[in-house]
């Protein structure tokens, strides 16, 4: 069973990684397979920095999320795509807690997606469930708003990614009749202190764009 994208309607774990399934708000293979090629990044801890006092955020060994053409040399969008990465991680970290309180969560989110991260959260506490594997992020497209808003559709491959029990830390691999595809469409803010915050997310597994 791959880990459950974002439901907080449903509630149904397919995977986890940083966002919502079906049109919530936080939220085969023609793409997947062209961009196993691009340029590949396992966190955004290791891109540029600046002087932003960010909360800090450690995924475990066995939890990876990879981003594949995530820079587009342009300084703007790659700030944008960046902390893109850091609120996926955060939401991650958040899950893997249970801590519907962690800093990240307020930090790079704002608004509705706010509180729908939070409700995403909670649900997996509710269901004693945690997270493990590999989770791929790729065909990133970035469009500007003015100085102080953007979006960013991405897809992500969650064929990697499996529920684990809190309670026993036993992984759940059973075969999912649910597409591992997720397309993501979100709207950026940017805050005072610099940091792009997610106002809203969208998501639709199986969409075609991100299976071909």
């Amino acid at each position: 069973m791959h880990v459950a994208v974002f439901t907080v309607a449903t509630a149904i774990f397919v995977t986890a990684c940083g966002g919502g399934d079906g049109g919530s708000s936080e939220g085969n293979d023609k793409i997947a397979r062209a961009d196993t090629e691009g340029e590949t990044s396992a966190s955004p801890s290791g891109r540029a920095t600046d002087a932003v006092d960010r909360p800090e955020v450690k995924l475990p060994s066995d939890v990876t999320d990879e981003y594949e053409d995530w820079k587009t040399g342009d300084d703007i969008k790659d700030a944008i795509l960046t902390d893109t990465a850091r609120r996926i991680e955060a939401t991650n970290y958040a899950i893997l807690l249970g801590d519907t309180d962690a800093p990240g969560l307020s930090f790079y989110y704002r608004d509705k997606a706010l509180s729908d991260a939070v409700a995403w959260v909670q649900a997996y506490v509710d269901a004693n469930l945690s997270f493990t594997g590999t989770t791929r992020y790729y065909a990133p497209e970035v469009t500007l708003a003015g100085d102080m808003s953007a979006s960013v559709v991405y897809c992500s491959d969650e064929s990697k990614g499996f529920n684990k029990s809190r309670k026993t830390n036993k992984v759940d691999k059973t075969p999912s009749d649910e597409s591992p595809y997720v397309l993501y469409n979100t709207r950026l803010e940017k805050n005072k202190q610099g940091v792009w915050q997610t106002a809203n997310l969208i998501s639709k597994r199986g969409d075609k764009k991100c299976t071909g």
